[in-house]
């Protein structure tokens, strides 16, 4: 099995998302002996916010590509080819501002691309990257499944929308949540941990 974990937290080893992340990407290499697994950290390796440059070599026939919109181009192939070479993806999400980093964000603007991870057909969009099994570790403060804060969680719905609409429909999320909250967070990523089921 070919496992792509993808770290989107800036905060390194203190980072309660990658803690979690991590975790599920060890319960699937002990329930799947010699899995091999590759590991991209935004917060090292960042994607480039778009520019003009990348939409226009998105949208530019291969053969008629300039060297410099191939270059404009690579990181984006990359991470398509990643995905489309992966079975399972991990992605650590910490919750900023009710919503995912900006890093993540960037990475998923350069893999949502029309006619080539998704296209839109006479019944509605169709996703291209199918068959594969996806598991999100979000952290936040505060508690955002329940209570009076969850019309506010922009973060899972939009992981869960954005991924199902390039194919990638078979996601799980576990959460580390309340980790600001009194009597909660001192326990979250542990218990977060010990749901995790493969």
């Amino acid at each position: 099995m070919k496992i792509f974990h993808l770290i989107s937290s800036p905060r390194g080893e203190a980072s309660v998302s990658t803690k979690l992340s991590n975790a599920i990407v060890e319960k699937l290499m002990q329930a799947s002996i010699g899995s091999r697994i590759t590991t991209r950290n935004l917060a090292t390796q960042p994607f480039p916010q778009l520019k003009a440059s990348h939409i226009t070599s998105f949208f530019t026939p291969a053969d008629q590509l300039t060297p410099e919109l191939e270059e404009a181009a690579r990181n984006s192939e990359e991470a398509i080819a990643q995905l489309m070479d992966s079975d399972v993806i991990v992605i650590g999400a910490p919750m900023y501002n009710f919503t995912i980093h900006t890093a993540l964000k960037s990475w998923i603007d350069h893999i949502v691309r029309a006619n080539k991870t998704f296209a839109f057909t006479e019944n509605g969009a169709q996703g291209f990257i199918t068959g594969k099994k996806m598991y999100i570790g979000i952290s936040s403060g505060g508690v955002f499944t329940e209570g009076p804060f969850k019309p506010y969680d922009f973060a899972e719905p939009y992981l869960r929308f954005i991924f199902s609409f390039i194919g990638i429909t078979d996601i799980t999320i576990y959460r580390a949540q309340g980790l600001s909250v009194p009597g909660i967070g001192e326990t979250a990523l542990q218990k977060a941990i010990d749901s995790i089921v493969i």
